[in-house]
C-alpha cells in the first residue's frame, strides 16, 4: 500500500505559529487546450474528508464524491482559471503561478501560510509559503487541492465539448492525444487552444 498523504506538513507549519494553511496544486500545464487551473483548500484537521490521495491515483468517479466532500467540509476551498489567450501571452510557467496566486486570493478565510505542489515557488503568494515536490502524495491539503482542480477543469472541458463538439475534449481535456491532434489537422484550432504550444505553433 502507497504512503497516504497526512497532515505532516501542515503541522510543522502550525508548530512554527501559522494558523490557517492552503494547500496549493494546479492542473493543466500539459494540454494544448482549455486554461490552467488551480485550487487552494484549507482543510477542518478536524472534519477531514476521508480518503483523499493524489489525484492521478484516483478514478474519475472517486475524485468527482471526494471533490464534492471537500467543498462540504473543508474551511476554504477556491479555484481559479487561466485562460488559453493569457497562457499564449505570459507562458505557461506565469499562468500557472497566476492561477495559484488567484485561487489563495480567491480564499473566503485569507491562508496565513502556502504548500505549494512542485519545486517552483511562485512570486507575491500574499502569505508565507513553501514547495513540496510530489506533494499532492504527501501533504493531505495538497492532495485535496489536486483533486479539487483537476475535476472542475475536467468539468469544464467535459462543457467545452458541448461548444467544439469537433475535438473530443470531453474524452482527453485537451491533452495532445493522437485523436486531438488529428481533429485540429482536419479542423484546425479553436479558440480554446494554446497557439504558443508546438504542434499548435506551425500553424
Amino acid at each position: 500500500m502507497a504512503h497516504m498523504p497526512d497532515l505532516t506538513f501542515e503541522r510543522a507549519a502550525m508548530a512554527r505559529g501559522f494558523a490557517l494553511i492552503a494547500g496549493v496544486d494546479e492542473v493543466g500545464r500539459g494540454p494544448l487546450a482549455g486554461p490552467v487551473a488551480a485550487a487552494a483548500v484549507i482543510l477542518d484537521p478536524d472534519n477531514l474528508p476521508l480518503g483523499v490521495a493524489d489525484s492521478k491515483a484516483l478514478s474519475a468517479k472517486r475524485r468527482d464524491a471526494l471533490c464534492d466532500e471537500i467543498f462540504a467540509r473543508a474551511l476554504g476551498v477556491s479555484v481559479a482559471l487561466v485562460e488559453a489567450a493569457e497562457i499564449d501571452r505570459i507562458n505557461i510557467r506565469q499562468a500557472a503561478h497566476a492561477a495559484m496566486r488567484r485561487a489563495l486570493a480567491g480564499l473566503a478565510l485569507r491562508a496565513d501560510y502556502a504548500l505549494i505542489d512542485g519545486s517552483d515557488l511562485p512570486a507575491d503568494l500574499g502569505c508565507a509559503g513553501e514547495t513540496i515536490v510530489k506533494g499532492d502524495a504527501k501533504s493531505l491539503s495538497i492532495a485535496a487541492a489536486s483533486i479539487v482542480a483537476k475535476v472542475t477543469r475536467d468539468r469544464l472541458m467535459a462543457r467545452m465539448h458541448l461548444r467544439f463538439p469537433a475535438y473530443g475534449f470531453d474524452r482527453h481535456a485537451g491533452y495532445g492525444t493522437k485523436a486531438h491532434l488529428a481533429a485540429i489537422a482536419a479542423h484546425g484550432p479553436c479558440p480554446l487552444h494554446r497557439m504558443s504550444f508546438a504542434p499548435l505553433k506551425r500553424l
